[in-house]
């Protein structure tokens, strides 16, 4: 910044001038704060709310409930959240949920055990993964949409071919009591997202790849330049995506006790929709898991609000995507700040 004689302004002007710049960055820096806090604030908000608009939302019965629906998406979610911490996304996950329980039913009515049973639909989400980040990384493809939308293509046709387009019932006891018991009066199925959430956020916090996806997401031109092996940091979130989508399968298939080349419907949209939603930017590089699950349980407490409130399917729709709009242009908005708080900060020190 050109100092104050150069410009033709007085030091007794610049210090009049000055104070102004410092009042700018607080203001800015407050708003910055609440879009940060936003999904948590509306989260809270709306369970304010909905509990003086309907008597039944705030009983234990139905916020199990909210908790049980939300399970399939919240796992799904924090793999989605790692792909699109690197500019990525995972079009396949619901395809992917679909191909791993058909694959585990069939392995179940072929006299697999149900430890078996769930590392085979484990697995089969995690080879998904893995086909879509070799493809894209190391086949030079220009973005993971194109792969990922091929393989929910591919995955939702082999599990139609392989369930004859029909549902196949039976699952062991123990994946459906995962689905369906209770355990301390939650669903299993919470215990299973509350275990994927610490093994992935300790992964990202005391491992340095979860720094290195950060990198990669933030400045992968710069990433290379340090050295990090930003081709199978790649990979690996495409991995962990499947794999999650696998275990979404686990519990998706555990509450219906059958395997379905029909589950995960649209499941992909409401996957990105939590990420977006709990504060994450497709620019890449910035986001937090816990954001991913606030983002998921906020889909389904304004899903669950939408069906006490008894309002018409077809418009709740309309406000999810109402939502997600309102998240993107968050983001935006969190954007223009942090540039307006840099140049102002950078103001300040010259």
């Amino acid at each position: 910044m050109p100092e104050a004689g150069n410009t033709g302004t007085s030091v007794g002007e610049a210090a009049v001038r000055a104070p102004k710049k410092q009042e700018a960055v607080p203001g800015l820096a407050l708003g910055l704060a609440l879009l940060s806090a936003g999904p948590v604030v509306i989260l809270a908000l709306l369970i304010v709310v909905l509990s003086f608009l309907s008597p039944y939302f705030l009983t234990g019965r139905n916020l199990s409930n909210i908790l049980a629906q939300t399970a399939v998406i919240s796992v799904v979610a924090m793999g989605q959240h790692l792909v699109i911490l690197t500019r990525g996304i995972d079009l396949s996950v619901g395809s992917n949920v679909a191909l791993a329980s058909v694959v585990g039913a069939l392995s179940f009515h072929a006299g697999a055990p149900a430890f078996l049973v769930i590392a085979v639909m484990v697995a089969c989400g995690a080879a998904v993964g893995a086909i879509n980040g070799l493809f894209y990384v190391f086949g030079r493809l220009p973005h993971p949409f194109i792969i990922t939308l091929a393989t929910l293509s591919i995955a939702k046709g082999l599990a139609l071919q392989l369930a004859d387009g029909r549902a196949i019932p039976g699952m062991p006891d123990a994946i459906d009591a995962l689905g369906r018991e209770a355990v301390w009066g939650l669903p299993g199925s919470v215990f299973v997202v509350a275990g994927v959430a610490a093994v992935l956020f300790a992964m990202a916090k005391t491992m340095v790849w979860g720094r290195w996806i950060y990198a990669v997401g933030g400045r992968p031109d710069a990433a290379l330049r340090m050295g990090i092996p930003v081709s199978w940091v790649l990979v690996s979130v495409y991995v962990i995506s499947g794999l999650c989508a696998g275990i979404g399968a686990v519990i998706l298939a555990g509450r219906t006790d059958a395997g379905s080349p029909l589950f995960g419907n649209l499941l992909e949209l409401d996957t990105i929709a939590a990420v977006i939603i709990g504060g994450a930017s497709f620019l890449g590089g910035r986001g937090h898991l816990g954001h991913a699950l606030i983002g998921a349980i906020m889909i389904g407490v304004i899903r669950n609000a939408l069906n006490l409130l008894n309002v018409n399917v077809f418009f709740q729709l309309i406000v999810i995507g109402v939502v997600i709009v309102i998240a993107v242009e968050s983001d935006v908005l969190r954007n223009y700040l942090e540039g307006r708080v840099r140049v102002m900060q950078a103001g300040r020190q010259s």
